[in-house]
């Protein structure tokens, strides 16, 4: 294992779980005790919903570093959303309340809200700050329309 992805990864948890932690706990989501994943730049919460149904809440977390190949170029996460009733995100479902998106997808194309750039947003970062205010931004958004929408509470406009 690369020691300074780890350590890479590390950061974005700490600094993922203060900026949103406390509002994910309130509504209900618990991150998964999972050092591999984290390792590997994933961080999922999760939470149960009505019935069978769970949703996940997963940022994806892709580090770059500078090296004597590659001039650094500034990380990047994305924030994927799953309502499943599968233990895991990823298993095949078949249920019919099964959704799966990514937040800027849900937001730009469902809701047609133009906050973001694109419908296949990553949000960009260098140092702490940049990351804070993207995890600020992705959290609003992830409370506006990720956690309704994953419970089921919000639809987008038809048509």
């Amino acid at each position: 294992m690369n020691p300074e992805r780890q350590s890479t990864a590390d950061y974005f948890r700490m600094i993922l779980l203060t900026v949103m932690g406390q509002a994910f706990e309130a509504a209900g989501y618990t991150l998964d005790e999972n050092p591999v994943q984290w390792a590997g730049g994933r961080f999922r919460f999760g939470k149960p919903l009505s019935g069978e149904l769970r949703g996940f809440i997963e940022f994806q977390l892709l580090a770059y570093t500078e090296n004597e190949w590659v001039a650094r170029m500034p990380s990047r996460f994305r924030v994927h959303l799953i309502r499943t009733d599968k233990p895991t995100p990823y298993a095949a479902s078949t249920h019919p309340d099964y959704r799966q998106r990514t937040l800027s997808a849900l937001v730009v194309d469902d809701f047609h809200v133009d906050i973001l750039p694109s419908a296949d947003h990553w949000w960009t970062f260098s140092n702490t700050d940049d990351l804070g205010r993207a995890l600020a931004e992705a959290g609003h958004l992830v409370i506006g329309y990720g956690m309704p929408w994953l419970a089921g509470e919000l639809e987008p406009p038809s048509g």
